[in-house]
């Protein structure tokens, strides 16, 4: 659902963890229609994408608005057991640890 924020639109967009962090590409709405984004490899929950002027025009005429992109990493809540097997087997490699400080570039 679209939400309007003064001259702005808001998107909440849900991914998958595993989007998250292997990147994708997928169409999100817009008020012009749908537009394709690209969520970068390690997109964390939180992170919030900008489509510039996708939102509402100025009262004036002179500008636009723009569309905020929330990105929202979704979690599961059950699991099959080969999903649950392939999960617990990396849950203590190192790149499965958060850190934060840590810079992957």
């Amino acid at each position: 659902t679209l939400k309007r924020d003064g001259n702005n639109i808001v998107y909440e967009l849900y991914i998958s963890f595993i989007d998250a962090s292997l990147g994708t590409s997928l169409e999100v709405p817009t008020i012009d229609g749908k537009v394709r984004i690209k969520i970068d490899p390690g997109t964390q929950s939180g992170k919030i994408l900008r489509l510039k002027e996708k939102g509402i025009k100025e009262l004036n005429g002179y500008g636009r608005g723009d569309q905020l992109i929330y990105v929202n990493v979704w979690t599961p809540k059950s699991l099959t057991t080969d999903e649950r097997d392939i999960l617990e087997k990396l849950r203590n490699a190192p790149n499965f640890q958060p850190n934060p400080n840590k810079n992957d570039k």
